[in-house]
C-alpha cells in the first residue's frame, strides 16, 4: 500500500504528464489525445487528494 507521500508524488506526475498530453493534442488537433490528457490530469488530482487524506489521517493519530 502506498504512503501518502507516494500517492501525492504519483498524482503530481500524472497531472504533469496529462498537461503535456493535452497540449500535444491541442497542437496537433487531436481531440482524442487532448481528452486523454485531461483524463490523466483528473486521475492525478484524485491520487494527490488520496495522498493528502492519508497524511492528514496519519497526523491525527
Amino acid at each position: 500500500m502506498a504512503t501518502g507521500k507516494e500517492d501525492k508524488a504519483k498524482g503530481t506526475a500524472n497531472k504533469a504528464a496529462g498537461k503535456v498530453k493535452e497540449a500535444a493534442g491541442k497542437a496537433t488537433g487531436s481531440t482524442k489525445t487532448e481528452a486523454k490528457g485531461k483524463s490523466q490530469q483528473a486521475k492525478g488530482e484524485l491520487q494527490k487528494g488520496k495522498g493528502d487524506a492519508k497524511e492528514s489521517q496519519k497526523k491525527q493519530r
